[in-house]
């Protein structure tokens, strides 16, 4: 949605200048807005609108051509794109023109209507009826002052010798009256005596022009319409300096209708003057709206068409690719339904197995190859070893004693012909070894006693090695394995790891060797980690070919057996780079 607004946010600005401006024009025209309502303001207003109209359409057209340029290329999904632009649209116009074209009836015979002689009457009528009603609050309230002040007047004696009994005279005349609040106070505004609805409502005191006026013995009106009361003051004659204040409360709800009945009144006759606009802006206001939920529906229209479509056209392209024998496609993440996502994702994964089942038979054809090759290599090469040794101890034992004075070499030169001939040896074995390894039998084992034993292997051989292993024993690491040949990928995993940590240290002499195994269960896999602070890995890409070793003596055949072993257990192993010494994660299935 947010990529939407961004790819037409010049329709959308188009789009809500337009309606904003139809607006202002409909508040112009009833002479509520800023501008002053005259004939050039109108005409400017209107001109402004039917630009702003015309720009729209042109984006219109413009947005709609796009799509029938993807057509007319035949583009994969333009065709889909279409049908579903065109249904959106036909669906959105039709109902929206039907609902514009009443509406624009009915706003005419309703705004004739409006303007009805018995409607004109009950607007005067009513905003009359209020104000009367406010004015005759008033006038009661004026006549109810008088009143309790002649009272008061003729109890001036009790007020000094009885205040008790002045107060419950004060208290009928306030229950009498149906006054809400009633203060006696002086010209310095100090309370003499109060009888009040909220005791915690402070007394307002007059002002002295108000003071002045009630100095004539006449009842003198408080404003008090921001606290919508109506008040009064009057000065008590059988009184020295004392005045009488009341006030009755005015329903808020009242002085609400009254301003908005005199608003209604104003607004009325603002339209009735202007008719004409009214409808003129109507109208556009309405193509404008039209044209703004076509537009939209098409938007909408070529969002869900590309939603829709792009997922299919991304899996058709994938399963061209797979088809073609390509299974590094994927289909890209887009935005889409769950169940898009989901499909996607299925689809992916399938890939990923079939990439997986695909690389697993290519190892085993190439490991198949290489046994043949070592097989093969290694009878070559042991063939003549044997003549070649015996023909040495014959030389050695036949002309040692004669050739010892004459020349001290002889015996140096034999003894490095022996030396060679037992590495090529030892290289023929592990030739062999590899060549014969025999398919894993599976049983149920724990893989984690099979990693400690072959960590207390080397534990034992070295009582100085930083070796140790990291496991939650209320786990379960059982899985289908042959515990022999995992057993020897521990040995020479960790024997990597130690020939690597002694290489690093001939660089450094302060270097403090330290391998870690971990071994944890990742939801259907158990996962055994290794960790050392040796050099590292330069070629993660190569290093589990046959024959491919980094090392000086080393034969490349440690990890391709461990690869091998690992794949042939359904598993996987990876080696990663970091940034100090080697990590290896071993995935094998728990059951």
């Amino acid at each position: 949605m947010i990529n939407t607004i961004k790819n037409f946010k010049w329709f959308f600005s188009v789009s809500f200048l337009c309606v904003i401006l139809g607006v202002f024009t409909f508040i112009t025209f009833i002479n509520q807005g800023f501008l002053f309502l005259n004939e050039d303001n109108l005409q400017y207003l209107l001109m402004l609108d039917v630009t702003l109209l015309l720009i729209f359409l042109l984006l219109l057209i413009q947005e709609t051509s796009k799509l029938y340029t993807q057509y007319s290329k035949k583009r994969s999904g333009s065709k889909t794109s279409i049908n579903y632009v065109l249904q959106f649209s036909l669906f959105a116009f039709l109902p929206s023109l039907v609902i514009a074209i009443f509406s624009l009836v009915l706003f005419n015979v309703g705004l004739q209507k409006y303007f009805d002689k018995r409607i004109t009457s009950a607007v005067n009528n009513s905003y009359q009826v209020a104000k009367n009603y406010i004015e005759e609050t008033q006038k009661t309230v004026e006549t109810d002052i008088y009143l309790i002040s002649q009272d008061l007047n003729r109890y001036s004696q009790t007020f000094f010798s009885s205040p008790k009994r002045f107060s419950n005279i004060v208290r009928a005349q306030k229950n009498l009256r149906k006054v809400d609040d009633l203060y006696i106070f002086d010209s310095s505004g100090t309370v003499l005596l109060a009888d009040v609805s909220n005791p915690e409502e402070e007394f307002p005191i007059p002002s002295e022009e108000i003071f002045e006026k009630a100095l004539e013995g006449n009842p003198v009106s408080v404003n008090l319409s921001k606290e919508n009361k109506t008040a009064f003051i009057i000065k008590l004659g059988n009184f020295i300096d004392t005045y009488l204040y009341i006030s009755k409360n005015i329903q808020p709800q009242l002085l609400q209708y009254l301003d908005e009945t005199e608003q209604a009144v104003n607004f009325y006759y603002t339209v009735e003057n202007n008719r004409t606009g009214i409808k003129i802006t109507f109208a556009i206001i309405y193509i404008i709206i039209v044209s703004l939920l076509l537009f939209l529906t098409i938007v909408l229209a070529v969002t869900f068409a590309q939603r829709l479509t792009k997922p299919i056209i991304n899996l058709i392209s994938a399963s061209k690719n797979i088809s073609a024998g390509k299974l590094d496609s994927r289909v890209p993440d887009i935005d889409a339904d769950e169940e898009i996502k989901s499909l996607n994702q299925n689809f992916n994964n399938m890939i990923e197995r079939l990439k997986k089942q695909q690389d697993k038979l290519l190892v085993a054809e190439r490991y198949s190859a290489w046994e043949s090759v070592a097989r093969k290599l290694a009878h070559e090469i042991k063939n003549p070893l044997t003549p070649i040794q015996l023909s040495i101890d014959s030389l050695k034992e036949k002309y040692s004693d004669q050739l010892k004075d004459k020349s001290k070499n002889f015996d140096n030169y034999l003894s490095t012909i022996n030396r060679q001939i037992k590495d090529i040896e030892k290289l023929v074995n592990e030739f062999s070894d590899f060549a014969r390894m025999p398919s894993p039998i599976l049983k149920k084992i724990n893989i984690s006693n099979v990693v400690e034993r072959a960590v207390e292997f080397y534990k034992m051989s070295d009582k100085n090695l930083n070796l140790k292993v990291v496991i939650d024993k209320k786990q379960n690491f059982n899985i289908k394995g042959d515990s022999d040949q995992l057993y020897r990928v521990f040995l020479n995993l960790i024997k990597n790891s130690i020939e690597a940590i002694e290489e690093k240290k001939q660089k450094d002499k302060n270097l403090q060797g330290k391998i870690v195994v971990e071994i944890d269960r990742n939801n259907e896999y158990i996962v055994i980690k290794m960790l050392d602070n040796g050099p590292g890995f330069n070629d993660i890409n190569n290093i589990t070919k046959p024959y491919y070793t980094t090392k000086t003596k080393g034969t490349g055949l440690g990890l391709p057996i461990v690869s091998k072993i690992i794949n042939e257990h359904n598993g996987d192993v990876n080696f990663l780079k970091k940034t100090s010494g080697a990590v290896i994660e071993i995935y094998l299935p728990a059951i």
